[in-house]
């Protein structure tokens, strides 16, 4: 208006006059200047994705307001992430362009957008995602897995005691049907307690009793692989000594008579004692056997460890040559320390030459424990960082195995995995912690376990474990993947993926896994593996941690842009995410999504996505 009012003014007098008249309007009052226009800006979107490679990100910028020139700036961007803005002809809106950088850390951020023109300032606040990018590659990476193969597959366990009760008594159809499908091959069965079928030695029938044992084994020799893994776990109590560890020097050829006769029980037709003949009711016999439980936690020292399998394995072999045996079944938890858990303690041991003090018979795996923790006040950072670590205790099994040209081939499992190791002891107290008082650890079966197994899974298969057993099938929200009565956890969707996705076998050792280079590696894991029929499959696993004293904790967002522009194209592409937000009774479900080179996968917290693309 008051250009117009200048351009006017050398108007004849009686015109200008009229105009003033007019703009004072119908009061007749006297004339005032209409209120300044107010700057305002708006941006085009209100999240902006800027992925950490260096790929440009734009949003439209619209200024209005009083004409002339408009400064921009962005203020709250994370280190790392730079701006700049150009504005269009004639001004004053134009583009803001942000660019990334791996030092960019990964995460979602809320800087402002401020404008200053002709004396006014506007500013709007939006959303920045600082984009993790994996770069997935068309070639096979040797360095990793089993010579560039994820021989990895997935397994479960059953402690069989009298405290677990009969599991498969009620409904077991159903509960063989639900264990069926999560696809676990070779399940372990530990037997302790009254678990353990032989409990004195008189020579009388009543020295024997399968019951409890054959609750669990008999319903697990009928599903999945009908193959599982029998541990040996403990001796019977009657060749202990007072601290309930088996004497090694007086009971070594008794233990490996026991082990023997278990063999004929399942195996060949049973065994007579006391003037009664005991038999598996079922003729499916069991060809994996493991030798004592966590021996280095069970007071067996290397030595004596290397006396009972040199001695029991021999006595197997001799009723059943075709069995498979499994070795040490360590209790793993301090690579390089110098204590009970340290394998650089105990394997070595092990694995002297056989004329030297070693074994000195058969070894088709070597096993192993792997356990976060065993304080449930420890941190999810403290459980993460643990992980690693899992990953250079297989590399430190199979760096030994190397030095015994007969045992180099032998593969590493691992054959106990979870969370937290702890349980309740006495008066309700930790057994790990004695002055504290025990409380379950839910993180065995919330959204942090569907961070944390998958990228157990993925460190240790590309440090070429080849078997990952959870711990323990029915149990509580520390331990379970089902509780007592078949209700299914998260942990169980978890590891059914995990297995349905990288199916390794005899038949088909898995798929190969593919070379992946990822801008960020500390609060993503990725894996990236292609099968034999062309199938591509991206894990995504975010385990950022919201808060550093999080104890199960939420999680902090995280978005990865998964670039297969090395690949050529795809006909299909499917996501299937685990977190928060999936029913633990029903489980995950994938949805299609548009194959293209570079594809988008936001979580929302712990959680897991697998993308999944079809040639």
């Amino acid at each position: 208006m008051n250009f117009l009012v200048r351009s006017l003014r050398f108007l004849p007098g009686a015109g200008f006059i009229g105009l003033a008249i007019a703009m004072a309007g119908c009061g007749g009052g006297g004339g005032s200047n209409p209120p300044p226009v107010t700057l305002a800006v708006t941006l085009g979107s209100a999240n902006v994705v800027v992925p950490q490679d260096g790929t440009a990100a734009t949003v439209q910028v619209t200024i209005s307001g009083p004409s002339g020139t408009a400064t921009v700036t962005v203020g709250g961007l994370p280190a790392g992430v730079t701006e700049q803005f150009a504005a269009t002809a004639g001004g004053p809106s134009g583009t803001l362009t942000f660019t990334g950088s791996a030092t960019a850390l990964a995460g979602t951020y809320t800087p402002t957008v401020t404008v200053n023109s002709a004396g006014q300032t506007a500013s709007t606040n939006f959303t920045l995602v600082s984009a993790v990018v994996a770069k997935v590659g068309a070639s096979t990476d040797t360095t990793l897995g089993v010579k560039g193969v994820l021989k990895q597959f997935m397994s479960t366990s059953f402690q069989v005691a009298e405290w677990d009760g009969d599991f498969f008594g009620t409904g077991a159809t159903a509960r063989e049907t639900t264990m069926n499908a999560l696809g676990p091959q070779h399940i372990r069965l530990q037997s302790v307690s009254q678990g353990v079928a032989m409990s004195t030695n008189t020579g009388t029938a009543s020295d024997w009793d399968f019951t409890i044992l054959d609750q669990t084994v008999q319903p697990v020799l009928a599903s999945a692989d009908h193959s599982p893994e029998f541990q040996i776990a403990t001796a019977p109590a009657w060749m202990c000594d007072s601290n309930g560890y088996l004497d090694v020097t007086n009971h070594v050829k008794d233990f490996a008579a026991y082990a023997a006769n278990l063999v004929r029980y399942y195996n060949k037709g049973g065994f007579d004692w006391g003037g009664k003949h005991f038999q598996s009711p079922i003729g499916q016999p069991i060809t994996w056997w493991g030798i004592f439980n966590e021996p280095n936690g069970n007071g067996i020292t290397a030595a004596e460890y290397v006396t009972i399998y040199n001695t029991a394995v021999p006595a197997m072999l001799a009723v059943d040559p075709t069995i498979k045996l499994s070795a040490v079944e360590f209790s793993d938890y301090g690579l390089g320390t110098g204590d009970g858990g340290d394998p650089m303690q105990y394997l070595p041991t092990f694995l002297s030459p056989a004329d030297a003090g070693g074994v000195n018979t058969q070894v088709n795996i070597v096993s192993t424990h792997f356990y976060s923790s065993c304080n449930q006040t420890d941190t999810d950072v403290d459980l993460f960082n643990t992980i690693p670590q899992f990953a250079a205790n297989v590399t430190y099994f199979y760096k030994e195995l190397q030095t015994r040209s007969d045992l180099a081939s032998v593969p590493v499992w691992v054959t106990e995995n979870n969370v937290n190791a702890d349980y309740q002891g006495a008066n309700g107290m930790s057994t790990c912690n004695p002055g504290q008082v025990f409380v379950d650890d839910h993180r065995g079966t919330s959204a942090f376990f569907a961070a944390w197994r998958p990228y157990v899974f993925s460190q240790l298969g590309k440090a070429g474990n080849q078997a990952l057993y959870h711990w323990a099938y029915s149990g509580d929200l520390q331990y379970g993947e089902v509780d007592g009565s078949n209700n299914t956890y998260l942990s169980y969707w978890v590891d059914k993926t995990l297995e349905t996705l990288y199916p390794s076998t005899a038949a088909s050792p898995g798929p190969k896994i593919l070379v992946l280079n990822a801008t960020d590696t500390s609060s993503v894991e990725t894996l990236a593996t292609e099968a034999s029929n062309g199938t591509v499959t991206v894990m995504v696993a975010d385990r950022a941690v919201d808060a550093p004293t999080d104890n199960n904790g939420k999680g902090d967002p995280r978005t990865v842009i998964v670039d297969t522009s090395n690949l050529g194209n795809f006909n299909a592409a499917s996501l299937l995410t685990i977190d928060a937000a999936t029913s633990a009774s029903n489980g995950p479900t994938g949805v299609g999504v548009t194959p293209a080179e570079r594809m988008t996968i936001t979580l929302q917290g712990y959680g897991v996505a697998f993308l999944t693309l079809t040639p």
